[in-house]
């Protein structure tokens, strides 16, 4: 029988070293109307802001059907794994979909080692190079989890802080409420790890997606076993978002994962930093303002990364990435986000180096161009306020410039 996979050769290569085989390509889905989603959101007029539990549900279930069914294939072809799950969001005009693809992984009859048996075993998101990372590093995947969160500022919201952002300075509810919401899709993927009788939560990765008016955060992982971990991480499993690559090299010097921390910080420019940076943005040199408003989130938001890792006992945090958004109306979100890691005595990888099969990246052999125009990103983030605030901005322009118009013709 002919295998169709989705697995590279590369890929193939670092699971043979694992004693896995390549199986066939799985696919599951469910198919929502968007008129749902915009119904429950439209109740979002009466909120103060944060999280809108209808749809987080909603898309949750979604997304849970479509990765069982998926995993329903696999077992159907006798896989003991998926390998390479990913769970998306498909718009598709009025409809809305929710897709899971992965690969299916079989035991090698010819290698001696290990549990031969054909029972499934796993699912995870890691590709089969990541997963060979994974599996070098000591961590046994159990299963694909995920933790999502759909949330809106809400018109309460919305006044308060527009009131609030007359002046330069931390909107502490904006800050409040991402911050919020940010964390709970991290409670949850961690709380979904801890149910399957994992210690943690590999490989971790965040995407924003806009949705009917809202926004959804969703982080996607591997929720897995590692024996040098401590009792307490089946109840509190650590979560990390290395790339197993990462994770590997950290594991090899001693380091594990401890936790994936964020922060959050959203600033105003206020009306009149917001009006001379306007101005200012005509004419060459440093917008004094923005630079300095930037650089205050930005040290904000890396406070709250110091504080959480020293709470969980972290020697480093690492791997730090940092996020600018524009909410418009001169009001900027800044969010960091890293893996802090603790040495662990005796703590190393189970090959002295990595091969170059699990760094080794595919190349596209068939690109595109022609249906470019339509092609969105699901984890960039589309923000409409940036656009707002540029016609905001133009329109006091003109409004300024007719009133000093007004004023010369009236002395004459």
């Amino acid at each position: 029988m002919t295998i169709i996979t989705g697995l590279s050769g590369n890929e193939i290569y670092c699971l043979k070293k694992k004693e896995l085989l390549p199986g066939n390509l799985v696919i599951g889905n469910s198919v929502y109307s968007l008129g749902l989603l915009r119904s429950i959101g439209s109740g979002l007029k009466i909120l103060a802001g944060g999280e809108v539990k209808p749809v987080t549900e909603l898309i949750h279930t979604g997304r849970l059907l479509a990765y069982k069914r998926m995993l329903a294939e696999a077992k159907s072809h006798g896989g003991i794994g998926i390998t390479g799950v990913s769970n998306d969001l498909i718009f598709q005009g009025t409809n809305i979909e929710f897709l899971s693809i992965g690969s299916t992984v079989h035991h090698d009859p010819s290698a001696t080692d290990g549990d031969s048996s054909d029972r499934f075993k796993f699912s995870t998101s890691a590709d089969g190079q990541a997963l060979y990372c994974q599996l070098d590093s000591g961590f046994k995947p159990k299963q694909f989890v995920f933790g999502n969160v759909a949330y809106s500022i809400g018109i309460g919201g919305g006044i308060v802080g527009g009131l609030r952002s007359l002046a330069r300075g931390e909107i502490k509810q904006y800050s409040e409420i991402f911050n919020k919401t940010r964390h709970l899709a991290l409670e949850r993927i961690a709380a979904e790890a801890s149910a399957v009788g994992a210690n943690a939560v590999v490989g971790i990765k965040t995407s924003i997606l806009p949705l009917a008016g809202m926004q959804e955060m969703v982080m996607i992982g591997t929720a897995s076993r590692h024996a040098m971990l401590p009792e307490s991480n089946y109840k509190n499993p650590i979560t990390s978002d290395l790339t197993n690559e990462e994770m590997w090299n950290l594991v090899n010097q001693g380091y594990m994962p401890v936790k994936l921390v964020l922060g959050v910080s959203v600033y105003s420019l206020g009306f009149i930093g917001g009006l001379s940076t306007f101005f200012r943005s005509f004419v060459k040199g440093e917008i004094t303002t923005m630079t300095t408003l930037i650089y205050e989130a930005r040290e904000n938001a890396l406070k709250h990364i110091e504080l959480d890792a020293q709470q969980c006992g972290a020697d480093q945090v690492v791997g730090i990435k940092t996020y600018v958004y524009d909410l418009g109306g001169g009001i900027i979100e800044f969010l960091a986000i890293g893996t802090a890691v603790k040495r662990i005595d005796g703590l190393t990888t189970e090959s002295e180096q990595l091969i170059p099969q699990a760094i080794i990246r595919d190349q596209d052999t068939f690109i595109n161009s022609a249906d470019g125009t339509r092609d969105v990103s699901l984890n960039r983030p589309v923000n409409s306020a940036s656009i707002m605030s540029i016609v905001f901005g133009l329109l006091i322009f003109f409004f300024v410039v007719v009133m000093q118009l007004v004023n010369i013709f009236s002395h004459h």
